[in-house]
């Protein structure tokens, strides 16, 4: 099907409104785009209790995000934001999406604002979320009822380390992942896939976008390979956690998410697989903005749920 409408809607007002392509831009200038996106979005719901805290991450600090919802909280969902591990933030652009996310699964939802490239590169966003996935672990009784299983999520770069913590726990004994949910993650550092290279995907996210986010995450093509930068190449997958990954029909990282869907199948995870139809990368934040973000939001937070449920029920 083709983009959808409210889509090319919005990539026709940024057009109308011009200005320099992410990856003719500096990081400092790209950054300043972000906050003028997230107010369209406008805020999220109310939420019982709000935490910002700071951790220490080798050689410098970070910040965390705790969102307690109403009612006795069913898990604890850690979630990593996109931007290309160079943009974003868990203020006014992925705010709204915690907020939504601990309404709609009733959980605690713990928001990681890991460092950014390229003042901190790889793999400083692995190494702060790390410390924030096991800062979680060891004070979940605090955070929420004892028991209470635990699921990583995030979008883009944000599904690429949710990706990798779920590799590192395997690897390292722990913390105990339940869950795992990756919207259009990055999964592997190879520009020519077909989706990378087809002309209609070319739309808010680019090759030439993606190129310019890996140069500043991890210079060093040659040491993209490394599991913990690209998750695809993994000597083995088995052992992870049951997953839900997403991918936008118009997204020039279509194909390493299907590809991942398909490793982790193939390694015996269990996985639910959608492709949102007729939507291109970034609808998932654009709630109020782009239809298709309320309703990739809803199949999100009902698979984490649905696995809460069952979790309870075993």
């Amino acid at each position: 099907m083709p983009l959808e409408p409210a889509s090319q809607a919005l990539l026709a007002q940024l057009a109308e409104a011009g200005g320099p392509a992410i990856h003719e831009s500096t990081p400092a200038v790209a950054r300043l785009n972000g906050p003028v996106m997230a107010g369209l979005s406008g805020p999220g719901p109310e939420v019982a209790a709000v935490r910002n805290l700071k951790l220490d991450g080798e050689g410098g600090r970070f910040r965390v995000r705790v969102l307690t919802p109403f009612g006795e909280p069913q898990g604890i969902v850690v979630y990593f934001h996109g931007g290309g591990w160079v943009l974003g933030d868990i203020d006014l652009q992925y705010d709204h999406i915690g907020r939504r996310l601990a309404e709609l699964t009733r959980s605690v939802v713990v928001l990681v604002n890991y460092r950014k490239a390229p003042e901190h590169p790889f793999p400083t966003a692995i190494e702060d979320s790390w410390t924030g996935l096991t800062w979680v672990a060891d004070h979940a009784t605090e955070l929420a009822p004892a028991g209470v299983p635990l699921v990583v999520a995030g979008d883009s770069a944000g599904a690429n380390i949710a990706a990798v913590m779920t590799l590192r726990a395997r690897d390292r004994g722990g913390p105990a992942i339940g869950y795992q949910a990756l919207v259009y993650p990055v999964t592997d550092c190879d520009f020519t896939t077909p989706s990378y290279q087809a002309p209609e995907n070319q739309l808010l996210l680019n090759r030439d976008t993606m190129a310019w986010f890996w140069d500043h995450y991890l210079p060093d093509p040659s040491a993209r390979t490394n599991p913990e930068a690209s998750p695809l190449r993994a000597p083995s997958h088995a052992g992870l956690p049951p997953a839900l990954v997403v991918v936008a029909e118009f997204d020039p990282l279509h194909d390493e998410g299907v590809a991942y869907a398909e490793a982790l199948r193939g390694a015996g995870v269990p996985v639910v697989f959608e492709e949102a139809e007729g939507e291109m990368h970034a609808f998932f934040q654009m709630i109020n903005v782009l239809p298709g973000a309320e309703t990739g939001l809803k199949l999100v937070a009902g698979q984490i749920a649905a696995f809460l449920e069952t979790g309870r029920e075993g």
